[in-house]
Parts: C-alpha cells; sequence; structure tokens
C-alpha cells in the first residue's frame, strides 16, 4: 500500500494507493457514483460500482476527511486522466454541516463579504488555493534570485520606537507602559544592515494606518523588501529590481503551470530593460494623450496611473513603467535628492499594469545630510538615534525598493480587489478570521 499525493497517482498505474484529503465531491452517474477527494495539491476521482462501498459516507456532508483505497486505473474520462477502482474507504473526521458554498464549482460564486468572512473554509476552493500557491512561488523566486546575487536574508523588529516614515499613519500599542509602533516598512533596520551584509532582504509584514478603504490597499500587507550598498543612482537600483521581477515571473512560469492556467493568468514579459520616464516627463504625457493637465501635483493619482500604464503598452508595448524623479515633498526625508535637479528625487515607483507595484530608490548616506533632512523637514533626532549612529560610522551609497506581494498577484491575476489576492485581509473594518 503506497500512500500518495493526488498528483503522484499518475505514476502509480496498476498499484493499489491511498489518498487522504476531504470529500470534495460525490457524483452519481447511470449507477456510478464517483467519489472526489481533494488533498493539499489536487483532486483525484474514484469510482464506486460495488453496493456498500459508499457507505462509510452515508450522512455526511462535503470537507469530511477520509481516505481513499484503491488500484490507480488510466481514464480518459477522468479529470488528470486517472481514477482509483474498487474503493474503500475510511472516514477520519465526519463532518455533516455543509460549508458556506460549494467547494466543488469550478467557480466560487460568493460576494467579496462572504468570501472574507468565511474565507476559513472557502481558501479551500482551488481557484482560492492557486492563488496563495502563486504567492508562495513569487516569494520563492524573489528569494532565489537574490541569494543567487549573495543578498542575506534577514528579518528585523515590527515593534519600533518611532514611525519609520515619520508620519502619522502607525499603528500604537501600549509596549509596557510605553508608547511603540507597528512597523510601516523595514526601512530603517534594511538600511542599518547594509553596514553589515551589504546586500539584504526581507519577505514580512508591514502596517499602514491608513483609513483609506479602497480597492487596493489593505492596512497589513506582504512586503518584498531589498536594500544594497555601492549603487551609483536609482537607476542601479532598477537594474536590480528588474532581475528580480524577472526571477519571479520565470519562477511562477516553471513550477506554477497548473495554477496559471486554473486562474487563466497570463505572465507579462519583463523587457530586457524597461521603460522609463521622468515624473514631469509623465504629467505632460498624460496632458498631451488624455487632456487633463495635472502639472503641478506632486503625485500621481490612480487614474494618472493607469493612464501611464496605457501609454507605455502603447508606445512601448510593456506592462512595465519606471516613474522616476518624484518630487521631494512627496518621498521620505531619506531620499536622496537628485544632484542636478534637487527639486526631485532620485527614486522611482515601478507601474504594472498601470498600477503601482514598487517603490524605490537611493538613500543619503551621509550623516549630515541625515541631520539637514531631520531639520527641514521639522522631525525631532533624538527618535531616530540608533538609525543615525549606523551613518555616523560610515555607510556607502545605497538603495533599495519594496514589492506589495498582495498587489503583485493583483495586477497578476487581474483582481478587481487587493482583498481577493490577500490571505486574511486586514482593513479598516476587519479583524477576523
Amino acid at each position: 500500500m503506497r500512500l500518495i499525493r493526488s498528483v503522484e497517482v499518475n505514476e502509480q498505474v496498476g498499484r493499489r494507493v491511498r489518498v487522504y484529503g476531504w470529500l470534495h465531491a460525490l457524483r452519481g452517474m447511470g449507477g456510478i457514483t464517483f467519489v472526489v477527494v481533494r488533498d493539499g495539491w489536487g483532486t483525484v476521482q474514484a469510482v464506486a460500482e460495488v453496493e456498500g462501498a459508499l457507505a462509510p459516507l452515508e450522512g455526511l456532508s462535503e470537507e469530511s476527511v477520509i481516505a481513499v483505497e484503491g488500484e490507480v486505473v488510466a481514464s480518459e474520462q477522468a479529470s488528470g486522466g486517472y481514477e482509483l477502482h474498487e474503493p474503500r474507504i475510511e472516514v477520519i473526521t465526519p463532518v455533516v454541516v455543509r460549508p458556506p458554498a460549494a467547494l466543488y464549482k469550478r467557480q466560487l460564486k460568493v460576494a467579496l463579504p462572504t468570501l472574507l468572512d468565511h474565507a476559513v473554509v472557502l481558501n479551500r476552493h482551488p481557484r482560492r488555493r492557486a492563488i496563495f500557491r502563486l504567492g508562495a512561488g513569487a516569494m520563492a523566486g524573489f528569494r532565489a534570485a537574490l541569494d543567487a546575487r549573495h543578498f542575506t536574508e534577514v528579518q528585523t523588529p515590527k515593534l519600533v520606537a518611532s514611525a519609520t516614515e515619520g508620519g502619522a499613519n502607525v499603528f500604537v500599542v501600549d509596549y509596557f507602559g510605553k508608547a511603540a509602533y507597528l512597523a510601516q516598512s523595514p526601512q530603517f533596520y534594511k538600511q542599518i544592515m547594509v553596514g553589515v551584509f551589504e546586500r539584504v532582504y526581507e519577505v514580512g509584514p508591514v502596517f499602514r494606518a491608513e483609513p483609506h478603504d479602497t480597492s487596493r490597499h489593505i492596512n497589513e500587507y506582504v512586503s518584498l523588501d531589498v536594500e544594497f550598498g555601492f549603487v551609483e543612482n536609482h537607476f542601479t537600483v532598477m537594474a536590480l529590481l528588474r532581475e528580480v521581477l524577472a526571477g519571479i515571473f520565470d519562477r511562477l512560469a516553471h513550477a506554477h503551470e497548473e495554477e496559471l492556467a486554473l486562474l487563466e493568468a497570463e505572465l507579462p514579459v519583463v523587457p530586457e530593460k524597461i521603460p522609463h520616464i521622468h515624473f514631469s516627463e509623465g504629467q505632460e504625457v498624460i496632458l498631451a494623450n488624455y487632456g487633463l493637465d495635472v502639472r503641478g501635483e506632486p503625485d500621481l493619482s490612480p487614474q494618472d496611473e493607469r493612464w501611464l500604464g496605457e501609454w507605455a503598452r502603447e508606445e512601448h508595448n510593456s506592462d512595465f513603467l519606471f516613474v522616476t524623479g518624484y518630487p521631494m515633498a512627496k518621498r521620505p526625508f531619506y531620499t536622496h535628492p537628485d544632484p542636478q535637479r534637487p527639486g526631485f528625487s532620485n527614486s522611482f515607483d515601478l507601474l504594472f499594469r498601470g498600477t503601482e507595484l514598487v517603490t524605490g530608490g537611493q538613500r543619503l548616506h551621509r550623516h549630515q545630510d541625515y541631520v539637514a533632512a531631520l531639520e527641514k523637514a521639522g522631525l525631532p533626532q533624538e527618535p531616530f538615534a540608533t538609525y543615525l549612529e549606523a551613518f555616523r560610522h560610515g555607510m556607502p551609497p545605497h538603495g533599495g525598493f519594496a514589492i506589495g506581494l498582495e498587489r503583485l498577484l493583483m495586477q497578476l491575476l487581474g483582481a478587481s480587489n487587493l482583498r481577493l489576492t490577500t490571505l486574511f485581509p486586514r482593513d479598516r473594518s476587519r479583524l477576523t478570521p
């Protein structure tokens, strides 16, 4: 008797095997019943023709945990091309209540609130599961691309003594009678660690106490962060980001064909050189092509991003566009200004299919520049003392970026809401499940 995963059935033709999983569906057809069992990788069906074979399932609902034993037989009619004959069924955990929605149907047709309220069960649906399998693949591809370039993975604190970005949108927590904050990003720590390892990355949660309620924002998400030293400018950082994205999509293409097919997802082609446009030139493009004068605005609106995404497709046949040189007024104090145009920054956003996916750039690296930047921003030095210590003891020119995992999946899959690509979303109204 071989204990196998559903995806290994094709290797066991003629052998009797045992598969553990959940009762996915029961289908009757002309006196024959098909028992579909779902494990952590896929589904396999067993064909029950003998009276009494289904007796263990009498009165039970889908999602009962079972073991199905049977002989593997090739079948053109079976999903996947193989099925189990002469099955013997063992019930491990009986379930008598039906799930909140039919998990055996190809599409999970429920309203978003229902999906999120019952995510602990509905995330079992094959399409839901495929989304998060792609997320795991994206993280694996991210790590592999950076490991190959001699980066060191780090894990930085999520309880911090001061707001990373210097703003008010932070979650305050009681830390033994003192105020602490949930980290808005690992920015300070990953910069500090450049002084230790030179090249670092982190995969971890970040928290933003921003009171918006949009389809592309949530208050906790997974950030794929990178920071490295001895950069020439932000274009050095952009070049590495291009390589990392290529590595992520290459991983998905080779390791997740089934998930991509199930979700009907089209992987983008990452150009050898992603096109870029300066922020001020992008505003001119919007005026010339779409008739809206946004010159003088310090940031791009979501509609501006969509228009520039359209322009990138038409002009460069690219799903990606770097927008560089954002005004310093809209960038954090640690951002390096453009030496030629000090009102603009050596920073960028990367648009993917018309939505901001990545923010990054070159950072300040001299201690005296940080002192001046904090003073200009009206921020005291004291809360940043440990951060500034690293720069007092020598830091190279450095830069980095952060990719939002859930937004990457949203844009890749064409999802209408970031919550659809988030395992258990946290927003203004949701703390459960």
